[in-house]
This record gives C-alpha cells, sequence and structure tokens, in this order.
C-alpha cells in the first residue's frame, strides 16, 4: 500500500470542476475539495519561493478498528493541477487499527515518494516548517519549536511548481502502483490552527495570505467534492470547514466536522512505524499531494 499527500483534489481547476464562487476583493475566493482544506494563494504571472507557517501538532480522536489520517503541511505548488509538482513539509496525526494515535513529521516532492523525518513529535508540539525554491533546488526545513529539534534537508529535483503557496490540512490518499489512488478516512484532528503564515514571491513581494499582490481560494474539504487528481476515488466520511482569516491575514483555523457521506472502507493494517534512518524514503506509505 503507498499512501500519499497528493495535490488538490479537485480536477482541471482552470476549467471550473471545481465548486469555485467570486467573492469581493477583500476577500477570499472558495473551493470545495475532497482531500484538502485551507488556503492557498495564486495569482496569474506570479510565481513563489517561499513559504512558511506554524501550528500545533494536533490531538487525534481515534476509535479501535478504523485507521484514519490527517496531514498538516505548508507547500508551493499543486493548486493548478497543471504541474504534477507540489513541494511540501509537515505533520502527520494518525490513528491506527488499535484506536491509538501515530504522530510523525515528513517532507514530500512530487511526484517522488514522501520521506519520513527522524524526529520524535507530541500532540500539543508547536511546529514551524517552511519551503523555499530557488530554480529546481528545493529546501524544506521543519522545526518543533516545544523541543528545540530542527530539520533542513536540500534537494535539488527535475521540476517544480511555484505557481501557488498553500497552508493545508488533508486527508491523505492510498496508492497502489502509480495509477490508482484513493483518498482515505480523515482523522478527527479537532482543529488545527495556521499562524505566521507568509509567503514570498519570486520578485520579492512579501505578505501574509491576504497580500494584496495575489489573490486567496479558501478550501472545503468535503467528502462528494472534486479531486486534484483525475485518478483519485473513495469518499471521505468526514468534512473540514475552514475560517475566515485573522485581520493581518495571518492565522486562521480547521476544523473537523463528522459526516453521513459514505466513507471509504477501513484499511486494516496499522501506520508504518518510524523510520529507522533518517529521513528515508517511504515507498510504500501516505501521500499527502493531492
Amino acid at each position: 500500500m503507498s499512501v500519499s499527500r497528493i495535490k488538490l483534489a479537485v480536477a482541471a481547476i482552470a476549467a471550473a470542476a471545481l465548486v469555485l464562487c467570486a467573492a469581493p476583493a477583500a476577500l477570499a475566493n472558495t473551493a470545495k475539495s475532497s482531500n484538502w482544506a485551507g488556503y492557498a494563494v495564486h495569482r496569474s504571472g506570479v510565481k513563489f519561493k517561499n513559504v512558511s507557517g506554524r501550528w500545533k501538532l494536533q490531538k487525534a480522536t481515534c476509535a479501535s478498528g478504523m485507521r484514519t489520517f490527517s496531514s498538516t503541511w505548508v507547500g508551493l505548488g499543486g493548486f493548478s493541477g497543471k504541474v504534477n509538482a507540489l513541494e511540501q513539509i509537515g505533520s502527520e496525526t494518525d490513528c491506527n487499527a488499535h484506536g491509538k494515535m501515530v504522530a510523525s513529521v515528513w517532507y514530500e516532492l512530487v511526484p517522488a515518494p514522501s520521506h519520513t523525518i527522524r524526529m520524535k513529535v507530541n500532540p500539543g508540539d508547536t511546529i514551524s516548517a517552511a519551503v523555499k525554491v530557488i530554480d529546481r533546488t528545493v529546501t524544506v526545513s521543519l522545526h518543533d519549536l516545544t523541543r528545540d529539534k530542527s530539520f533542513t534537508r536540500t534537494v535539488t529535483v527535475p521540476k517544480v511548481d511555484v505557481s501557488s503557496a498553500d497552508w493545508i490540512v488533508e486527508a491523505p490518499s492510498e496508492c497502489r502502483g502509480s495509477s490508482f489512488c484513493r483518498v482515505l478516512p480523515l482523522a478527527n484532528f479537532g482543529s488545527a490552527t495556521f499562524t505566521a503564515a507568509r509567503a514570498v514571491s519570486t520578485t520579492g513581494n512579501t505578505g501574509s495570505i491576504s497580500n494584496s499582490r495575489w489573490g486567496t481560494t479558501e478550501i472545503t474539504l468535503a467528502g462528494s467534492a472534486h479531486h486534484f487528481v483525475d485518478n483519485r476515488n473513495g469518499a471521505i466520511g468526514a468534512q473540514a470547514s475552514v475560517s475566515s482569516l485573522s485581520a493581518n491575514g495571518s492565522s486562521f483555523t480547521v476544523t473537523y466536522a463528522s459526516s453521513t457521506a459514505t466513507t471509504t472502507p477501513p484499511v486494516t493494517q496499522d501506520p508504518a512505524p518510524p523510520a529507522s534512518q533518517s529521513p528515508v524514503p517511504t515507498a510504500t506509505g501516505l501521500h499527502r499531494a493531492g
């Protein structure tokens, strides 16, 4: 089983294949996705070189017999769906089949598989994360401010997507091979509040999510919505709502909500144990780049 954090699950955004509503200039556009909840900033002709944000690692509410999953991350790319690339780093709050929570941190440079970061984290830890891209060189960094532990990795990749900056809570996807993936049940993560959200364009413009130099889309996770990648299947038995932005545009909250929608069948295997070396590709792990 391969589970992935995938590009935004709204296929053909530019072709209006998702629910996208116009809003006053001071407000965000809105969209519905089957796997993302949060905010993305973007504008034609604007490219980004840096994204950063903070959040507290959530404590999931788990039930025995059902594996559920949630990822919280910052990243560049993935919103438009035009390029099979996304650069991201974040945390994972999952529930195993025994009803116990499993917490971890990771990074992923789509289309390559995700890498687990060898760092002990616990619910309540404050996580600060950032992604920086220069040409095809990507630097991902994560700092557990509570434990004062840091991770940085620089990688040169074949291609990048820097057309958007994203602050997202995601329902990861299970992938079998490279041709089929399905969205997994979303863990009850309670709520996740992003703070200190900031993006920097390649021309040096720096600002929060609400900066007037780019457009903003508020993304709500709903099981019946489109997925960012065409070959994603499976409905989610949960939803996630997104609050309005703070006055300075740098913080917001994503909140879990149960749903009566048809759920993806339970997955009975437990999440893979933490990597034994730092970091190791998880060829059969979660895909968070939806």
